[in-house]
């Protein structure tokens, strides 16, 4: 009997388009994903993680999973799949349902590969998404005690050490006055105004993770595209990479994420109804960079 030549079937060709549609309906309705209502939810601040493995979700899971806790009122930011809680001695209870996340991979097909033999030729790989269904530690029982935990919110009126620490880690030259925060890419340094500008103090910090967001993306660091003009499709992408990126840094050192650039919803929103990956793609740049970010820290 032959060999049946299998490749991995797309999850469903519409599975970008159904969470971007979701995304969308948020943003619509004047909630923005990547900035959750945590004081208005037993959820405690933070980045998911899974459980098993300890490692922190990304990208667009960070959204998913975010929208999943916020709405259920998990008290658990930990999530697993049903075989890794039986790996760890528990079980899901009955009658619970889990959340979809995703993952991105990729497969060559037949054609494909024989044009890369026949050219001895790297062969180029079809993108798509897997699906798969996590659960939340709470809909678990019989989990060691380890499993969960939070960070605490940090008031509005604090300084923040941790944070502090991963500013000075990064390096960056950060030029401190002026009355507005920005990031010059060709000289590859960030202003922030004086922490004495800000009427409420924390957000000297969500202002500063924001333009460090923007710095992550110079050529020398993960090499992003700053072609884009003020008001360009371009530049509403790179904001929205930042806010993102903003976003993740805050909620992982205790500070509540908020929108820093409210006035480019209507250009995210373009952008995702025109291109349904697109809100993949800054998730995974934001991740990425709020990873740099974080890992320089002694802290981290």
């Amino acid at each position: 009997m032959p060999a049946v030549n299998r490749r991995p079937e797309p999850d469903r060709p519409s599975l970008y388009a159904e969470i971007t549609g979701r995304i969308i309906a948020e943003l619509e309705q004047g909630r923005v994903p990547w900035v959750q209502p945590w004081g208005r939810s037993p959820c405690p601040l933070g980045l998911p993680r899974n459980a098993a493995t300890g490692r922190r979700y990304s990208g667009i899971n960070i959204l998913i999973l975010w929208d999943a806790a916020i709405a259920a009122g998990f008290p658990s930011q930990d999530w697993l799949t049903y075989r890794q809680a039986l790996e760890l001695g528990g079980h899901i209870r009955k009658g619970e349902r889990g959340t979809t996340v995703v993952y991105a991979d990729r497969f060559v097909p037949r054609a494909e590969r024989e044009r890369a033999d026949a050219e001895d030729d790297e062969p180029a790989g079809v993108p798509f998404l897997k699906r798969f269904t996590v659960f939340n530690a709470t809909q678990c029982e019989g989990l060691p005690e380890r499993v969960g935990g939070a960070v605490p919110m940090v008031p509005d009126d604090a300084i923040v050490p941790e944070a502090d620490a991963v500013i000075e880690a990064t390096g960056a030259d950060i030029r401190i006055g002026g009355d507005r925060a920005l990031y010059v890419p060709s000289l590859d340094f960030l202003q922030v105004p004086s922490r004495a500008s800000f009427f409420v103090p924390i957000n000297w910090y969500r202002t500063c993770f924001h333009e460090l967001g923007h710095w992550t993306g110079h050529p020398s660091r993960l090499a992003r595209d700053f072609s884009g003009v003020y008001g360009s499709v371009a530049y509403g992408r790179e904001e929205l990479v930042a806010e993102m990126a903003s976003a993740f840094v805050c909620a992982s050192l205790g500070i509540v994420p908020t929108v820093r650039h409210a006035d480019y919803l209507g250009a995210w929103l373009a952008l995702m109804r025109e291109d349904t990956r697109a809100i993949f793609r800054a998730g995974s740049h934001a991740s990425r960079a709020a990873d740099l970010l974080l890992e320089a820290a002694p802290c981290s």
